[in-house]
């Protein structure tokens, strides 16, 4: 089942999913053979057997992966990648290779189809495309990167990975489809043609019931467990200076839709008045305002942020059905009305309390990687995703990764 193929590893979801059709499969054969066999195999045995072992080894995959993601985090057990085609898509590459550390490679440098001593983001280009064998002996690299523009022609591939065969070398294509998820991705092989079948983007199925449903139960739940914190916090806010608890802000929601968004203040009482004064140290791109040290900000409102305990009242405005509990950052008017048709696409979904933005990086993003991930969410949504959001949420808060 691949389970322990290193390129399986990489990514959690299909590690997870072939451990299980794994465990499974062993489960079927070992109860079909002791039906034939007539063997004595106690079904309790069984049921404990397979599924505390299917949960021992899924827990133990994680544990595995979350010790290796601090390892390379810390700059150890990086694999060497080197990454081939043009300069542009080889910078996009790169650096979110960069910026991902846990994900273990170390970007070497490249090798491009144009005569160049560095990329336009810097990065050392070894030598061209012609020269990727010479490349990957001298500087010990174990994984390759095509990306666009490394082949004139599918037979120039071809050729490449004749001259890779005898060479421990992983090789990995990216190919022009970018921003779809595996999901949505059928590969089957026609006279040769590796052709592929992208199903349908899934904004309309993240709008329809059981998506509203999985908000609304719980959203319910969780102000339920969490009315003790929320009154602590209305407290602390209420005593430092007097002023309101909530700060109501209109937002833009489903199709364009505005609402009353809810937060706790965790700014001065006339923060929208200076904010004019701090354009000019605004440290975002795009429409976002962002600033690391905003001296609007109250003692109460710097910690509520860090954890993000301002965006719980929030849970009133997925209860109602303004938000989801998972979705794109909801914008304000401004920003939306300098979007192009592109980033408006973030509209055909409900805002989240959370998305993947925020286990991203959260105020870390740039305002081009924040959109890309939004819409990636919006064309890629599922059930499954929304569940992996919200379990690394709470992981990226407890940590206050990127809050500020």
């Amino acid at each position: 089942f691949g389970g322990y193929q290193l390129r399986h590893q990489r990514a959690g979801a299909t590690e997870y999913k072939r451990v299980v059709m794994a465990a499974f499969t062993t489960a079927g054969a070992v109860g079909i053979t002791s039906y034939l066999l007539k063997a004595e195999f106690p079904r309790g045995l069984y049921i404990v057997l397979f599924t505390a072992g299917t949960v021992g080894l899924i827990t133990a995959r994680f544990a595995r992966r979350q010790v290796m993601h601090a390892i390379h985090r810390q700059g150890a057990l990086l694999t060497p990648v080197m990454v081939a085609g043009d300069s542009g898509h080889v910078d996009a590459i790169a650096n979110v290779l960069r910026r991902e550390t846990w994900l273990g490679y170390r970007v070497v440098g490249a090798v491009t189809s144009d005569r160049a001593d560095q990329t336009p983001a810097g990065l050392p280009v070894l030598g061209t495309t012609s020269d990727t064998v010479d490349v990957i002996s001298q500087h010990g690299i174990a994984t390759v990167i095509f990306a666009e523009g490394a082949f004139a022609s599918p037979a120039d591939f071809r050729r490449m990975a004749w001259e890779l065969e005898e060479h421990e070398v992983q090789m990995i294509v990216v190919p022009a489809l970018t921003d779809i998820s595996a999901q949505r991705l059928d590969v089957r092989p026609v006279a040769g043609l590796p052709l592929v079948d992208v199903d349908r983007p899934q904004a309309i199925e993240a709008a329809r019931w059981i998506k509203r449903t999985g908000d609304v139960i719980g959203s319910a739940f969780l102000l339920l467990l969490i009315a003790p914190v929320m009154g602590l916090v209305a407290l602390a806010i209420k005593l430092e200076d007097g002023g309101p608890v909530m700060f109501r802000q209109t937002r833009v929601g489903l199709k364009g839709q505005t609402f009353e968004c809810l937060k706790f203040r965790s700014m001065c009482i006339d923060a929208e008045a200076r904010l004019a004064a701090l354009m000019a140290k605004n440290e975002g791109a795009g429409p976002l305002f962002k600033m690391t040290h905003d001296p609007r900000i109250t003692r109460v409102g710097r910690f509520i942020r860090r954890f993000s305990l301002d965006e719980l009242p929030q849970l009133w405005n997925a209860l109602r059905g303004d938000m989801s509990l998972v979705g794109p950052r909801p914008a304000l008017p401004t920003e939306v009305a300098q979007y192009d048709s592109d980033t408006r696409r973030r509209l055909d979904v409900r805002p989240g309390l959370t998305g993947l933005w925020q286990v991203s990086g959260r105020s870390n993003l740039s305002w081009d990687d924040t959109v890309r991930l939004d819409l990636y969410y919006v064309d890629n949504w599922s059930m499954v995703q929304d569940l992996m959001i919200l379990a690394k949420t709470a992981r990226a808060v407890v940590g206050s990764s990127g809050a500020y």
